[in-house]
């Protein structure tokens, strides 16, 4: 009776916890939904994204692939690389909760987003209990998925010219997210870009788009990374 009732406080604490993350979640997922709606994407398959990927960065990215045509394979591979960072979010925390059923485990770890995990990496006790992790990942999932929904809904009140525009918020979103990362690290992002470019297109002679884009992500990556790795050898020797 008392576990029960310490489960109770504890997904009701989570939850409370988890409200200024729905919140921040409502105008991105609006946006998903519009932006989804604009690519072209179904209400039924705008919702099962949101439901099933749970996952903002992977969902944006994966609208850009289908708007090139990237095939099935493609995306999936390309978000489960954006996404992987999960894992170690999900190991990291694994290690401070307490001790529960496998169901309730995949449940909470399903629902770990970067914000999911920062909330529940802030609590002090330890172990931290399950239900409260939990709570918190069930509220911003909440927000995210009905969001998308509320968005694309929303597109339809939209005049079809601003409709068609959308196409071009997409790319503004990721400028946007790509200006911080200039400010603070400009020689590297623009290498980057200009390394992706140039493998994307070599790459695109002879496979399709969506390949082409992460192959050439990946290619852009690792040549920046050895030289990373070059550059620090040379300055110890």
């Amino acid at each position: 009776m008392e576990e029960s009732i310490s489960n109770k406080n504890d997904f009701r604490e989570g939850l409370l916890s988890g409200i200024p993350i729905a919140i921040g979640y409502a105008p991105v997922a609006i946006a998903f939904g519009l932006l989804a709606k604009a690519t072209g994407l179904l209400l039924s398959e705008t919702i099962a994204m949101s439901m099933f990927v749970f996952a903002g960065a992977a969902q944006y990215m994966a609208l850009s692939m289908i708007s090139l045509g990237a095939g099935t394979v493609e995306i999936i591979t390309a978000t489960f690389i954006v996404n992987i960072r999960h894992l170690l979010m999900s190991a990291s925390l694994n290690e401070r909760v307490e001790s529960d059923h496998p169901l309730i485990k995949a449940c909470y770890a399903f629902g770990i987003t970067d914000e999911v995990f920062a909330v529940a990496s802030a609590r002090t006790d330890t172990p931290i209990r399950s239900m409260y992790v939990l709570g918190v990942g069930l509220v911003a999932y909440g927000s995210w998925v009905i969001n998308s929904g509320v968005g694309y809904v929303a597109g339809a009140l939209i005049p079809e010219t601003v409709e068609e525009s959308m196409g071009m918020a997409l790319y503004a979103l990721f400028i946007a997210l790509l200006i911080p990362a200039v400010r603070q690290k400009g020689r590297i992002v623009i290498s980057l870009a200009i390394l992706g470019g140039a493998f994307h297109w070599l790459f695109s002679l002879f496979t399709t788009s969506g390949w082409a884009l992460l192959l050439g992500a990946l290619s852009a990556i690792a040549v920046m990374e050895l030289t990373e790795m070059s550059t620090k050898r040379g300055g110890t020797s």
